[in-house]
C-alpha cells in the first residue's frame, strides 16, 4: 500500500495492522507503525488510539499506553475501556479501578472489563459488588461471573447466576458445564448437558470436551459409548487434537483400553495430554509396565515431560510396585529434563517405596527431602505402615501427622487399624480416648469393626 501511488493508508487501515501486532505481542513492529501514524497525523484518532493502547498494554508498556490515552482530546468509551484493560493486563488493579471510577459514562463493556479484572485477581466479592451495581448486564457479564465462581469452586453461586440470566449463549452454557466438570461434580455436568438438549441448544466442541471430562470422572463406559456415538452422528470433527485427546482420556478411564489405543494410534498429531491419558488409563487398569513403555515412547518421540506427567508416571510405578523403573524415571527427570521437583513428586516416591515394603527407605527419604514434606507424603507412608503392619514406624509417622493435621480423624483410624491388626486392643482404646478428649469423631465408614469391637 505504501509503495502504491494511488492508495494511501488511513485511520481505518492502521487499527487492523496494529491489532495484528498486538495479537502476537510484536512490540518492535508496533512502534514502527506508531511512527508512521505520527507521520500521517492520525495518531490522535480514537480508533487508532484505542488499538495503540491495546498494543502497549498487552506488551506491558503501560506508560506508552497512558501517554497516548492522555493525549487524545475526545475520548469515547472504547478508549476508556482499552486503557482499563491495559492496567488489568499489567496487574495494576488499583489504577484500573481508579480510572473506571473516573469514566464519565460507564457502558457495559467497561463494566465487564472491571469484572474480569476482579475475577482475574481473585476478588470475587469486588466483582459481585460491581456486577450487582450494573444497571444493565449482558451475557458476557454473567459468563465472567460464572467462570469466576467456577474457578473458585463455588458452583452453587455459579448455578444461581446462571438461573438468573435471561440470555444464554453457548459460551454461558459451556462456562457452567466445564465448571461442574473441573470441580469434581460430573453428574451435574451431565445434567446440564441433558438440560441443553431439552432446550434445543446444540452443543459445540467445547461442551463435548467438558462432557467427556465428566464421563472420565464417572468411569461409565455406557455413557462414554453414547457420547462418542452422539459426536459421530452430529458431524463433530473427531480428528481435532483437543477432541481426540478427550476421547482417548474418556475411553482409557472408562476401561475401554483397546478403543483408547486405537484412537491414540489414529491421532493425526499426538500431544503430551494424550500420552498422559494413555499412561494414566493403563495405570488405573493394572498395566504398570505398559504405562512405563508408553512414557519411554513419549520421551523417544521428543516430548518434554512436565510436573504433571511426572506425577502420573510415578503414580503408575507406585501402583505396580515398579521401584527400579520409578527411580530411573525420577533420576532422568532431574538430570536430563530439569523438571522442578515438588513435595508431590517426593510423596509419589515415598508411596512407591512404602507399597513395596521398603518402609525404612521411605522414612529416610522423607527426612532427607530438600523440600518440606507435606501431609500427603507422611500419609502415604502411614498407609504403607498399615499395609505391612509396621507398628514402630506407624507410631512415629502418626505423631507427626497429629501435629500437621490435628483435626484429621483418618490418621487416628489408620493407626488404630495398625494396632488392631497386632491385637493391641488396649492401644486402640487409649487412641479412642485421646480422640474423645480432643473432641474428634470417627469418620463414618472407617473401620467401624475396630471401634465397636475393642
Amino acid at each position: 500500500m505504501r509503495r502504491s501511488v494511488n492508495v494511501k493508508p488511513d485511520e481505518f487501515t492502521f487499527p487492523s495492522l496494529v491489532k495484528s501486532c498486538s495479537n502476537v505481542f510484536a512490540l518492535r513492529e508496533g512502534k514502527i507503525i506508531h511512527g508512521l501514524l505520527v507521520r500521517y497525523g492520525i495518531d490522535s484518532d480514537v480508533f487508532v488510539g484505542s488499538s495503540l493502547i491495546d498494543l502497549y498494554g498487552k506488551c506491558k508498556e503501560i506508560e506508552y499506553a497512558r501517554r497516548i490515552f492522555d493525549e487524545i482530546p475526545l475520548k469515547n468509551e472504547v478508549i476508556w475501556t482499552a486503557m482499563i484493560v491495559g492496567y488489568v493486563y499489567v496487574g495494576d488493579l488499583l489504577e484500573a479501578r481508579r480510572l473506571f471510577n473516573e469514566m464519565p459514562q460507564r457502558n457495559v463493556a467497561s463494566g465487564n472489563a472491571m469484572i474480569r479484572a476482579f475475577v482475574k485477581f481473585g476478588d470475587l466479592s469486588g466483582a459481585k459488588k460491581l456486577f450487582d451495581s450494573m444497571p444493565y448486564k449482558d451475557v458476557v457479564s454473567f459468563t465472567t461471573m460464572i467462570d469466576g465462581y467456577a474457578k473458585a469452586g463455588d458452583m452453587a453461586s455459579a448455578r444461581f447466576l446462571f438461573d438468573r440470566s435471561s440470555d444464554r449463549d453457548i459460551i454461558l452454557w459451556s462456562a457452567l458445564m466445564s465448571g461442574y466438570a473441573q470441580n469434581g461434580q460430573p453428574n451435574e455436568a451431565v445434567k446440564i448437558f441433558h438440560e441443553m438438549l431439552s432446550m434445543n441448544v446444540r452443543p459445540d466442541e467445547f461442551i463435548m470436551v467438558s462432557l467427556m471430562c465428566a464421563c472420565s470422572q464417572l468411569g461409565r463406559l455406557d455413557l462414554a459409548n453414547w457420547v462418542e456415538h452422539y459426536m459421530s452422528q452430529n458431524s463433530f470433527d473427531l480428528n481435532q487434537v483437543h477432541i481426540a485427546s478427550a476421547l482417548v482420556d474418556m475411553n482409557a478411564k472408562c476401561g475401554n483400553m483397546e478403543r483408547a489405543k486405537m484412537l491414540f494410534e489414529g491421532m493425526p498429531k499426538r500431544d503430551l495430554v494424550s500420552y498422559c491419558s494413555m499412561i494414566q488409563g493403563l495405570s488405573i487398569h493394572g498395566c504398570g509396565s505398559q504405562a512405563v513403555d508408553f512414557f519411554d515412547r513419549m520421551l523417544n518421540e521428543g516430548f518434554v515431560p512436565d510436573d504433571v506427567s511426572l506425577k502420573i508416571i510415578l503414580t503408575a510405578c507406585s501402583r505396580a510396585e515398579l521401584v527400579k523403573e520409578g527411580f530411573r524415571i525420577f533420576n532422568l527427570m532431574t538430570t536430563k529434563y530439569s523438571v522442578k521437583l515438588s513435595p508431590d513428586h517426593y510423596a509419589c516416591l515415598v508411596d512407591l517405596l512404602g507399597r513395596s515394603g521398603k518402609l525404612q527407605d521411605a522414612y529416610e527419604l522423607i527426612k532427607s527431602m530438600p523440600v518440606e514434606p507435606h501431609a500427603g507424603a507422611w500419609g502415604a507412608l502411614l498407609g504403607a505402615c498399615k499395609l505391612h503392619c509396621d507398628i514402630e514406624v506407624g507410631e512415629e509417622i502418626s505423631n507427626r501427622l497429629f501435629e500437621l493435621e490435628p483435626q484429621n480423624t483418618g490418621n487416628y483410624v489408620i493407626l488404630s487399624d495398625i494396632y488392631a491388626a497386632a491385637n493391641r486392643w488396649l492401644d486402640v482404646a487409649l487412641l479412642r480416648q485421646k480422640m474423645s478428649e480432643k473432641g474428634l469423631r470417627k469418620i463414618p465408614g472407617c473401620s467401624s469393626w475396630v471401634w465397636n469391637n475393642p
